[in-house]
């Protein structure tokens, strides 16, 4: 089968780098619950609005986010069976395309470059599956979105939803997958 990976909030924690750098910035203390439904700027003053926007545009911000929990061990495991391809909407960010690379050859050096999407429109991806928290890149994606658990998407319904890794790989288990799409 072949899997496109959304990386941010899915492969990478940008949501938490987000955070840090906010709080540090205006000494805050946002936490994540306090996203719940909700994207970062729908519940900071207007006055922040601009460069909490403008902390995702400095050079360095996708050079060193986290690595979601289980997505390297779990990936590499379905790399071996299935064709991944990491499907990224960086021209939302176009300074991040350096940064997601090195990123993604730091972290996850067993996925070929040549299976990086650097897009916009991910409907364009020919896959048999999307794994993303973003529920817009479903509308038009001829496969199944499964989507990433977010705390901006807990109100999102009509996907299957996974809550981590772990759920990913149950879902691509031997005799998980949706024969049809398999």
């Amino acid at each position: 089968m072949r899997i496109a990976v959304d990386m941010d909030e899915v492969m990478a924690d940008a949501l938490g780098e987000h955070l840090l750098r906010y709080n540090r910035l205006f000494g805050a203390n946002l936490q994540r619950e306090a996203l719940i439904g909700f994207h970062l700027v729908d519940v900071i003053p207007e006055e922040h609005f601009r460069a909490a926007i403008e902390l995702v545009h400095a050079e360095d911000f996708f050079a060193d986010l986290e690595v979601m929990p289980g997505a390297r061990e779990v990936l590499q495991r379905l790399n071996a069976e299935h064709e991944i391809f990491i499907t990224t909407a960086a021209m939302e960010v176009p300074n991040s395309f350096a940064a997601k690379y090195k990123w993604l050859q730091r972290h996850f050096d067993f996925i070929s470059p040549l299976n990086y999407v650097f897009c916009g429109a991910k409907h364009i991806i020919s896959a048999d599956y999307l794994i993303d928290d973003n529920p817009k890149h479903f509308k038009k994606f001829s496969g199944e979105g499964i989507l990433f658990d977010a705390p901006r998407n807990q109100h999102v319904i009509g996907y299957r939803r996974v809550k981590n890794w772990h759920e990913v790989e149950q879902i691509f288990s031997p005799g998980k997958v949706d024969p049809i799409r398999a």
